[in-house]
């Protein structure tokens, strides 16, 4: 999240810039990862998450929910893994409709950095 000056005493205040979120974004993160390392298991997922700008420790249960809901949607497909050292875990692979909207996730992408890029320009011309 981005920090803003609230006042002359320059106090650091949360953002309220609505753009400074990053929930859907986790959507074609997570469709990245997947194409990258087919057949990962959700704390695997989790912790590459960091990298893409989401908390140092995201939240779990915001993980499982977005697999859970992109598995009901097509996007991904997951199965349990048994193995003889610990208990049983899903792993989770991308499914052709996932591939497809992480192609649509990198062109949405690729437009909006454009305008972010042409916004940021004119900002630092104006200042």
């Amino acid at each position: 999240m981005c920090n803003h000056k609230k006042n002359s005493n320059m106090e650091n205040k949360k953002c309220r810039c609505p753009g400074s979120r990053l929930e859907r974004f986790i959507q074609p993160c997570l469709l990245l990862l997947l194409h990258e390392r087919p057949d990962s298991h959700g704390y695997d997922l989790l912790v590459e998450l960091k990298d893409f700008g989401f908390d140092a420790s995201p939240d779990p249960g915001v993980l499982y929910r977005n697999l859970r809901r992109m598995e009901q949607e097509g996007l991904v497909a997951s199965q349990w893994e048994t193995g003889a050292g610990g208990p049983a875990r899903r792993l989770y692979q991308l499914t052709p409709e996932g591939e497809e909207l992480l192609h649509a996730w990198s062109e949405n992408i690729k437009r909006n950095k454009n305008y972010l890029e042409y916004f940021l320009d004119r900002y630092r011309s104006n200042f």
